[in-house]
C-alpha cells in the first residue's frame, strides 16, 4: 500500500477498534498542526442515541499514535 492518502481516501476507510473489535465509524475530520502540517489525530463522530435518530455531538478524537494500521478498507486504531 502506497505510504500517501488524500482525505476523501481516508474518510472511505471505517475506523476499528483493535482491543473490543468495535466500529468507530468514518473519518470526520482530521486535527492538525499547522506549522508543519503533521497530522496529530483523527476525528470520528461520536455514537448515535436514540436508535439513530439524535446524534451526540461529541466526536472520538483519537491521536495519532493510537493508530495501528492503514488498511485497505479499513483504519485499526487501540483505544482502551
Amino acid at each position: 500500500m502506497d505510504s500517501r492518502s488524500t482525505f476523501c481516501e481516508l474518510k472511505r476507510k471505517e475506523v476499528v477498534n483493535l482491543c473490543d473489535g468495535a466500529k468507530l465509524g468514518h473519518i470526520c475530520d482530521l486535527e492538525l498542526e499547522v506549522c508543519t502540517g503533521t497530522v496529530l489525530a483523527i476525528i470520528v463522530p461520536g455514537c448515535s442515541r436514540m436508535l439513530g435518530i439524535l446524534k451526540s455531538n461529541e466526536n472520538i478524537v483519537i491521536p495519532f499514535c493510537r493508530i495501528k494500521k492503514f488498511g485497505e478498507d479499513v483504519i485499526l486504531v487501540e483505544l482502551s
